[in-house]
């Protein structure tokens, strides 16, 4: 199946992790696919996806700067063309005690969370208007839904996406472009490593893999998530069959939090 055969997708944070899974996703269904990430490994990453046989182009962009964010929409059209989809996964994660927390890690959360999803939002937008419409999907977390112990600017951050989403979905509605968010829950990823790590550490110095593996129990599917549970949703919401979801943030958990 190449439903986005001709179509561009911009992935940010998509040379690792979900980002990759949701990249490789697109290229399977016939989509030119720009990555863009801080991090040199994205050549690689294109690279990757170039040598399965897809139409790909890794691009160095910090999403917090803004002539960086233009360069990689620019390099994106010249490369393929019109921008058809622009999915907004590139975050980070900072846990700490409130008194521990310092203003850097509150700017870092809230500055690639929720600014560079904005900045990635504003600049697709602008090219999407001009082309007749496409896709904005959004990363939020399941923090967007229910903030968690050392994490306020991380929770800050992601439900500032969901309210984010639902504003420019308002908006943009009668440019024909959708705009939808993600909320994922325990997922498999480097982030993931990293949450396991230091909440383990800080709420009762759990062993590698032990807080992950009680919280899976909490599950109803008593599983962690894939990158591919994510992507696949996104590739829904990026396709025609979506065409009436506008505005929404949906959650990838395996139900552990209902809505």
């Amino acid at each position: 199946m190449e439903r986005f055969k001709g179509k561009t997708v911009v992935v940010t944070g998509g040379n690792r992790g979900i980002g990759f899974a949701i990249a490789g996703r697109f290229a399977a269904e016939g989509a030119n696919v720009v990555i863009g990430s801080v991090e040199e490994a994205v050549a690689d990453a294109a690279a990757e996806l170039c040598a399965m046989g897809a139409r790909a182009v890794g691009v160095l962009c910090d999403v917090t700067d803004r002539d960086a964010v233009v360069a990689m929409y620019d390099r994106a059209e010249r490369e393929f063309g019109s921008i058809d989809v622009s999915v907004q996964n590139a975050g980070v994660i900072t846990i700490a005690r409130i008194e521990d927390m310092t203003e850097a890690e509150w700017d870092l959360n809230l500055n690639v969370n929720t600014k560079g999803a904005f900045l990635c939002c504003q600049e697709a937008i602008r090219r999407m208007r001009k082309t007749g419409g496409g896709r904005l999907i959004n990363m939020a977390s399941g923090q967007a839904r229910d903030g968690f112990i050392y994490t306020p600017h991380y929770a800050a951050s992601k439900y500032g996406v969901m309210g984010m989403t639902q504003s420019l979905a308002k908006e943009v509605a009668l440019d024909n472009i959708t705009v939808n968010a993600i909320c994922p829950g325990i997922i498999k990823s480097d982030m993931w490593d990293y949450n396991d790590r230091v909440w383990g550490k800080m709420m009762g110095d759990f062993g590698p893999g032990e807080l992950m593996a009680s919280w899976v129990q909490n599950i109803p599917m008593k599983r962690a998530g894939e990158g591919k549970d994510v992507a696949g949703l996104i590739a829904f919401l990026a396709s025609e069959d979506a065409d009436y979801i506008t505005g929404q943030t949906i959650n990838v958990d395996g139900g552990l939090i209902m809505s």
